[in-house]
């Protein structure tokens, strides 16, 4: 969908969101697990925004603390140029008609005690729209949007498959005609048949209902077909962001080359000669995250820099921003421009080649 001229809907500020860790018999605060880490970006209206990373590197907490569900340590988050991150719950319940979220696991969000009619009807019935006929006929027609059967009215969630499930959670979300919705790995859970027609759906219903999307995954396979762009978190940080297609064929950051790496391709000779890259290492606890780049232990082009001084999020044109010392895929015109730009600390000519753990330099491959 094209976003060319929209409004920004939703605006993320220098977001933080850091989990304390107690110890003692008072409970004081020991250390801070730093979840989100100074992230910002714009999402304009009727966009999907792909929001990717491993497991562990923030995303579904920063989808969280978009939608007010989390508060934020720190930052500003906007929704519709209106700042929401300090809203009580009475100033927020108008705003959660606006903004909804569909849940990772299907089976674990919708309380099994409740009817779906019930599970479905009950954001109709605490924002008093309607009374109950009409509810009961709304959600009729959300369950009929949404792929299921009006008849499934009265039926518990035990009764349905896991795609089913997640479909009542997507008409749960869509009860109050919200305008953003947060799809928190809305596929993940379900089997591979089954999630075509899942993102199917929530493409559908973006054209319908004019919705705008954050999706949060760890398929890039998955997120390439939604998404207008794509941002990439590590370790809290957002380390790229760029219009969907131009991240698969001229990747910047050497965390975003590795994850690509990993997307499966279904011709055995083109997957043959595609190059596998394997991080080695464990992800840095979150607790104590590296200086510098967060990405050098495990980067194979990092240098002295990297774990000195933390790259900034440097414009790359088109859109395309990333944070790194020795970007991948960059012309020498364009790395000169953004060094200048971003006020990057890579002066000399050699620091902004690619190196590999040995030291030597790296050509500079043209996108």
């Amino acid at each position: 969908m094209s976003t060319n001229g929209a409004k920004p809907l939703i605006e993320v500020r220098h977001v933080k969101k850091y989990f304390p860790i107690r110890k003692g018999v008072l409970q004081r605060e020991v250390a801070r697990v730093h979840a989100v880490d100074d992230v910002s970006f714009v999402v304009r209206e009727g966009e999907t925004l792909g929001l990717v990373g491993e497991s562990g590197c923030g995303k579904s907490t920063l989808g969280r603390t978009i939608v007010r569900l989390l508060e934020p340590t720190e930052g500003q988050i906007l929704f519709r140029e209106q700042p929401i991150e300090k809203l009580g719950t009475r100033s927020l319940r108008p705003l959660r008609r606006e903004m909804q979220m569909v849940f990772q696991d299907p089976y674990a969000s919708l309380n099994p005690r409740k009817r779906v009619g019930s599970i479905i009807g009950d954001p109709l019935k605490i924002h008093s729209i309607g009374d109950k006929s009409s509810r009961k006929k709304q959600v009729e027609e959300l369950l009929d949007t949404v792929g299921l059967s009006p008849e499934h009215y009265n039926r518990f969630p035990h009764e349905f498959s896991g795609g089913q499930r997640q479909r009542i959670g997507i008409a749960r979300a869509l009860a109050l005609r919200p305008k953003l919705v947060v799809a928190d790995e809305p596929v993940s859970a379900l089997d591979v048949s089954i999630q075509s027609q899942m993102l199917n759906l929530l493409e559908d219903l973006q054209n319908e209902f004019q919705l705008t999307y954050i999706f949060i995954a760890h398929d890039l396979g998955v997120v390439r077909h939604v998404s207008d762009r794509i941002a990439v978190m590590y370790l809290g940080k957002l380390v790229e962001l760029s219009p969907a297609e131009e991240l698969y064929q001229r990747p910047i950051m050497p965390y975003t080359e590795a994850l690509l790496s990993a997307v499966p391709i279904p011709d055995p000779d083109l997957a043959r000669k595609r190059e596998r890259i394997v991080l080695e290492g464990d992800v840095p606890s979150p607790i104590n995250p590296p200086s510098g780049c967060r990405f050098h232990p495990r980067c194979r082009y990092a240098t002295a820099i990297c774990k000195e001084v933390e790259p900034p999020l440097a414009d790359y044109g088109n859109g395309h921003l990333a944070a790194c010392h020795h970007p991948l895929n960059v012309d020498a015109a364009t790395l000169a421009t953004v060094h200048v730009a971003s006020g990057s600390p890579a002066d000399a000519d050699d620091a902004a080649l690619p190196k590999d753990s040995a030291g030597a330099s790296h050509p500079i491959v043209e996108g």
